[in-house]
């Protein structure tokens, strides 16, 4: 018989409401070079206001991370984390729960990633309803969203590895 762990959180994929990747890299000439990768939702999940923040930080713990500033760190393989990154032809294509997404890659990101071998992954528990899909985001917005320590402190954040088609 199997029973409900009561101290994982639900996650109900019809609140988390339309879930998106983003690729992007600080200025590699200010040495600001580190790839991130954002999770976020557009908020329109089911449920009443605040349902899929609700989700989101529930995702959050279910995929082994706290929510707040603190970075987890699974690329000495020592926790085995359910979230992998495969980087291959322009692309990162991310696998967890919940999710399984492509997201083009700008050549600045993947030469990161060619250096470090690894993102910081940011779940972003806070809906983000301007940053539609497939339509350019400008700095400024970005920076408008992340730069908020309120976006922040309500996000997962792991340093992830980068698998790569061998060739």
């Amino acid at each position: 018989m199997t029973t409900a762990n009561p101290t994982q959180p639900s996650v109900q994929r019809s609140q988390l409401g339309t879930l998106s990747v983003l690729a992007w890299t600080g200025d590699p000439e200010a040495g600001y070079d580190t790839p991130y990768l954002l999770v976020y939702s557009l908020g329109d999940g089911e449920g009443a206001n605040g349902g899929s923040e609700t989700a989101l930080r529930a995702l959050i713990e279910k995929v082994g991370l706290k929510v707040g500033s603190a970075m987890t760190d699974v690329t000495a393989g020592s926790v085995n984390s359910p979230i992998r990154l495969l980087v291959e032809g322009g692309h990162a294509v991310l696998t967890m729960p919940y999710l399984s997404a492509q997201c083009p890659a700008p050549k600045e990101w993947l030469a990161a990633v060619d250096q470090r071998g690894h993102v910081h992954l940011i779940i972003a528990a806070r809906p983000w309803a301007a940053a539609t899909p497939g339509e350019p985001i400008s700095e400024e917005t970005l920076q408008a969203f992340l730069g908020d320590e309120e976006t922040l402190l309500a996000s997962g954040h792991v340093l992830l590895p980068v698998s790569q088609l061998r060739r």
